[in-house]
């Protein structure tokens, strides 16, 4: 709390400031030339769009239905190993949902979650593509991509259609191969080569 004399004072100090009158708009600047270099990295841009890295497939699949099975795994995966993951036997360690998305959204979101998996060292995960039954042609549309899909990812070791407590026919259990890391550390902590 400021006492009278100190009030007095301050307003003493303060008697020749005047208040700066602005006007009551933005102050806009011309924009800055662009140079050669910006100009030419523009240039660059626009004629080279942007890679895409990703490997699966945009071309046209073979069309599945709501109760077509899924099922694949790649040469050297053990039956019983299979038979376990066919049954849902592994837990789930991880869920991906594509429902409502469009092929491409889907294709985008397959390919980071399985590269997301080997990162984090998940190996069992559950993937919902729907069934399709509610389209007029009765075509499963994801599912017959990821279909495609996944075969075509070296870090999935095998898939197959869910059990109907995990979505049966419109979800797929799929296995991930170990992360480097992974195999490393387990074979130091089991003494291996």
């Amino acid at each position: 709390m400021t006492t009278k004399d100190e009030r007095l004072d301050f307003l003493q100090e303060m008697h020749d400031v005047r208040r700066i009158r602005r006007p009551n708009r933005a102050d806009v600047k011309a924009p800055r030339e662009l140079t050669p270099g910006h100009l030419e990295r523009q240039r660059a841009a626009l004629d080279q769009p942007r890679r895409d890295t990703n490997p699966l497939t945009a071309d046209a699949v073979e069309l599945l239905t709501a109760h077509d099975i899924l099922s694949w795994q790649r040469p050297g995966i053990q039956h019983g190993v299979f038979r376990k993951l066919r049954q849902g036997q592994y837990p789930i360690e991880a869920r991906l949902d594509l429902h409502r998305m469009t092929v491409d959204e889907a294709r985008r979101e397959v390919y980071g979650f399985v590269q997301d998996c080997v990162r984090y060292g998940v190996r069992s995960v559950l993937v919902l593509h729907g069934k399709g039954e509610r389209n007029p042609d009765k075509i499963a549309q994801l599912k017959s991509y990821l279909a495609k899909w996944l075969p075509e990812l070296d870090d999935v070791l095998a898939f197959h259609s869910a059990q109907k407590h995990h979505g049966g026919t419109g979800a797929v259990y799929v296995m991930i191969r170990k992360s480097d890391l992974k195999k490393q550390l387990n074979r130091e902590a089991h003494g291996g080569d």
